[in-house]
């Protein structure tokens, strides 16, 4: 028995002309709200500074020849403006320690300096107020290696906090 031949809907003129306007209207309707996201501009939350680093919350993550560098895992979030917020401890060779607050923005590989810790546990706010582009090169390759390693998968956050410390402990999601 033979079947009857479908009819193809497109082949009909008033079909074609709808699934035009309808493929119009969704094109439209994509460059409005792209157009939208783009002007949207990219807004800083506030930041909070942390408690003072204990030793026992120290992940070790990178070591220099004169430095050590480590990541306070109670100071790690991710804010509501898409950056992740640390405390990094850096320490020399002789044993001194320096404390920064710090934040890096994934989608455009930048760091930020928010306050230096203070030998009392307090913090002293940085005066400068500016983003600046992550260093590849040795003497500042601790940033690079957070932003490649730990907290970004190329211009994206690699995840929420918790995401973010198994990394930081060298538990890593397969892909």
């Amino acid at each position: 028995m033979r079947s009857k031949p479908r009819k193809n809907l497109l082949s009909h003129p008033f079909a074609l002309l709808m699934a035009l306007a309808h493929l119009s209207a969704l094109t439209i309707t994509h460059a409005y709200a792209a157009e939208e996201d783009a002007s949207k501009e990219w807004q800083e939350t506030e930041v909070q500074l942390p408690a003072a680093p204990k030793a026992e919350d120290l992940l070790n993550f990178y070591q220099s020849g004169t430095q050590s560098f480590a990541i306070d895992s109670k100071s790690v979030s991710v804010a509501k403006d898409g950056t992740v917020r640390y405390t990094l401890v850096a320490t020399s060779s002789s044993g001194v320690k320096n404390i920064s607050y710090e934040g890096i923005r994934c989608e455009t590989y930048e760091k930020k300096l928010y306050a230096f810790g203070r030998p009392d546990g307090s913090w002293s706010r940085s005066r400068r107020d500016a983003w600046d582009r992550i260093s590849e090169t040795s003497i500042n390759k601790q940033h690079h290696l957070l932003y490649t390693d730990y907290f970004c998968d190329g211009a994206t956050l690699a995840g929420k906090t918790p995401i973010l410390l198994d990394r930081l402990h060298g538990k890593r999601a397969m892909n």
